[in-house]
């Protein structure tokens, strides 16, 4: 994908506009009386053309995955209020909890967000951004759908927020290292036979179908999602299935994945998660059990890079002698310290495999 070229120090000429590639253009006006401010046009994942009187220096950022890509952009010091998921899975954010100003994607306070005077809000599209956009208009509020969590639209979203960040520089540096990644994923499993993974996410039998990122990851890992013909659509789709229909389609892996928390998880709990998992009533005859292949894992890792990380963990675990000499862990200690800026407190708190124990 070809990516612009960092934009130049605004004189009092126009500087021409940058073709982009997937995610819009971004343009520079000329200013205007004594403002020096760029305008800066992007063409968000809704296919919205939105215009911000740039450069941002304050943003509000909903969606814990959005907050990390701007923080591994080097954007992170501009974002001055998040949604409360966000304060309670990323605590080394720089954001004090008088700055939370929305419950969830669907509870925003809109004086709160236009009392702290941003130059943008960005939220993803399972989000409520329509009602965001209309209720924000009035204020001069312009808002921009970024998904940050869709591993299938990745390449787009990181070039999107760094056009609206004017971090272009950055975002190519978070590139590549997610393209090292998919790159390491792709080139191993290509050719090999997919294997079946049912992937549960936080409650009991809460699966994913297609439109969801985590059907993207069972594919690009090499597997096969034991629900995939079950439904799907262009937001995140997830359906709590009868336990009796994991049993007849018997996967050969199967990954349970909690709510993402950059605070380790405890090895008592992964290891009574995996005695609930496999203690099921009727269970005990799935392939995955019989062969001891049920993963746990903290979404703050496996769901890390909109997923990438965690199409990486997968790959290993289905296919084992293709990845023999990939250590995914090595990936997310980078992911954590070079690209987040926090202690990595060790990969044992966030996967656990079998054999490990509690």
């Amino acid at each position: 994908m070809s990516r612009p070229a960092p934009a130049a120090a605004l004189g009092a000429v126009t500087v021409a506009a940058l073709a982009l590639t997937g995610c819009g253009t971004v343009t520079a006006a000329e200013p205007t009386g004594s403002a020096a401010a760029a305008q800066i046009t992007v063409t968000d994942d809704q296919g919205r053309e939105v215009v911000i009187d740039g450069p941002v220096e304050r943003a509000v950022v909903l969606n814990s995955y959005a907050n990390e890509f701007v923080r591994a952009i080097g954007a992170g010091d501009t974002v001055v209020g998040v949604d409360r998921s966000s304060l309670g899975r990323l605590p080394y954010l720089e954001i004090t909890d008088d700055e939370g100003i929305a419950e969830g994607l669907d509870q925003i306070n809109y004086e709160a967000v236009a009392a702290l005077e941003p130059d943008v809000v960005v939220l993803p599209r399972n989000a409520v951004w329509q009602e965001a956009a209309e209720q924000l208009e009035g204020f001069g509020i312009p808002v921009v759908v970024a998904t940050a969590w869709d591993y299938a639209v990745f390449d787009d979203t990181v070039d999107l927020l760094g056009e609206v960040f004017g971090a272009e520089q950055e975002a190519d540096e978070f590139q590549a290292f997610a393209d090292e990644i998919q790159e390491v994923v792709a080139e191993r499993v290509e050719g090999l036979d997919t294997v079946p993974v049912y992937w549960e996410t936080a409650e009991p039998y809460l699966t994913v179908l297609p439109g969801s990122g985590f059907h993207a990851i069972i594919e690009a890992a090499g597997g096969e999602n034991v629900f995939a013909e079950a439904g799907g659509g262009d937001v995140q789709q997830e359906i709590t299935v009868d336990p009796a229909e994991v049993v007849t389609r018997d996967p050969a892996v199967i990954v349970h994945e909690y709510e993402p928390a950059a605070t380790p998880t405890e090895a008592s709990v992964f290891a009574a998660t995996r005695d609930e998992l496999t203690s099921r009533p009727g269970w005990s005859a799935i392939r995955a059990i019989e062969d001891n292949q049920v993963y746990v894992a903290n979404g703050w890792a496996t769901s890390a890079i909109a997923k990438s990380i965690g199409a990486l963990y997968l790959a290993t675990w289905l296919h084992p002698e293709a990845f023999e000499d990939v250590d995914p862990d090595a990936y997310l200690e980078r992911w954590v310290t070079e690209f987040q800026g926090t202690e990595f407190a060790g990969a044992d708190g966030y996967i656990s495999a079998p054999g490990d124990q509690g």
